[in-house]
């Protein structure tokens, strides 16, 4: 009689608190003072209106609405039992299965919505994150280094997002390992929606979670809040490409206040999109060159390489790889080729038409080519 009295009060404790997370005028931080205050989360629910007020940790229109909230408690549990049904997990601080992870960062949420999996404890977890807005280059570093570190057991966390966020997602599912997914909006929304065929892959193959009731949009607001979760799972941040103001210097600040490591890719110094990653690099962080530098760190075995320029020179001309060597992933003006190879601009043009069709070129509009990997 007691387990079950015992199982009904965990059971009710973990309505309440999706019932607290669907408020917005409520934080973690607010949340754990009202715990404290009324001893239990149990207790919490049963305190007064005009009680929080006087503690001064709510203010009257807070406590107003959230007294206004608990007539609608039934219809918002309803709401959490259905989740099941959804394949929508919602694992709270109660829980056994709640990231320790987590646990250990300043304002952890309170609960979170879980599709797939979570991250396991017992292994390695790296992020990578980076610009949205990245170059041909930095995508094909980030998805290398998903690949390498993924393909050496170490799990990938990420926010899911355009550029090397998803370049980061989409290698690590190359390399065979899990990887995760922290959205800064509803786990029922995929933003950016080009973003999907990778959303559904990480449901199957890793997880995604939110700490966002469902049906949030993705919010400018939303995205420094949920970095700290990204940072919180995750043994160490790798910056690939960020610019001095970004999203992505804001994950590694956090990562550095959580205790964490924070690798930088380092960039040309006049890319403004890389301003980010020198500047951490000038002020103490890794350098890193290639995944084998990382997996050195955490001390995993590895084969020290960095697949970035696996296509074959084999079976084209001489002037062909005379072209096709000078060419590199970040994207080339057709003069400064030709002068490289040593040929005429015709000459040049029509080469790298060819080498466009074998499929080692790629034409980036203009006059400028790249390296086809």
């Amino acid at each position: 009689m007691e387990k079950k009295q015992t199982a009904e009060n965990l059971e009710k404790a973990r309505e309440i608190i999706y019932f607290l997370c669907q408020m917005p005028f409520l934080g973690p931080a607010t949340m754990e003072r009202m715990k404290k205050a009324a001893g239990t989360v149990l207790s919490l629910f049963n305190i007064e209106e005009k009680q929080w007020v006087e503690w001064k940790i709510l203010n009257a229109g807070q406590a107003g609405n959230l007294e206004k909230e608990k007539r609608n408690f039934s219809q918002i549990t309803e709401e959490y039992h259905s989740l099941k049904n959804r394949g929508i997990k919602f694992i709270t601080i109660l829980d056994e299965e709640y990231p320790k992870r987590l646990r250990q960062i300043k304002n952890y949420p309170w609960g979170i919505y879980v599709r797939g999996e979570l991250p396991r404890e017992d292994v390695p977890s790296i992020a990578i994150v980076g610009s949205r807005l990245a170059t041909r280059y930095g995508l094909e570093l980030a998805r290398c280094f998903g690949e390498e570190l993924s393909g050496a057991g170490v799990q990938i966390i990420s926010g899911l997002a355009a550029g090397i966020d998803g370049a980061g997602h989409s290698g690590a599912l190359d390399g065979g390992g899990k990887t995760f997914g922290v959205l800064g909006c509803g786990i029922n929304i995929c933003y950016p929606r080009e973003n999907y065929p990778l959303f559904a892959r990480l449901v199957s193959e890793g997880g995604i979670l939110s700490e966002f009731p469902l049906g949030t949009k993705p919010f400018a607001q939303n995205f420094p809040i949920r970095n700290r979760v990204i940072s919180g799972l995750s043994d160490g941040v790798l910056v690939v490409e960020a610019r001095q103001r970004s999203g992505s210097l804001i994950t590694a600040g956090l990562a550095l206040d959580q205790g964490k490591e924070v690798f930088a890719v380092p960039g040309r110094i006049t890319d403004p999109g890389s301003e980010g990653c020198n500047q951490l690099i000038q002020s103490g962080a890794p350098l890193i060159q290639n995944p084998g530098d990382i997996l050195d760190i955490f001390g995993i075995c590895h084969e020290k390489r960095l697949k970035i320029h696996e296509k074959s020179e084999k079976g084209l001309a001489k002037k062909e790889k005379m072209v096709y060597s000078v060419l590199d992933l970040q994207p080339k003006n057709i003069d400064d080729v030709v002068k490289e190879a040593g040929l005429p601009l015709s000459e040049g043009m029509m080469i790298l038409l060819d080498l466009e069709l074998k499929g080692f070129a790629v034409h980036e509009g203009g006059n400028y080519y790249s390296r086809k990997r």
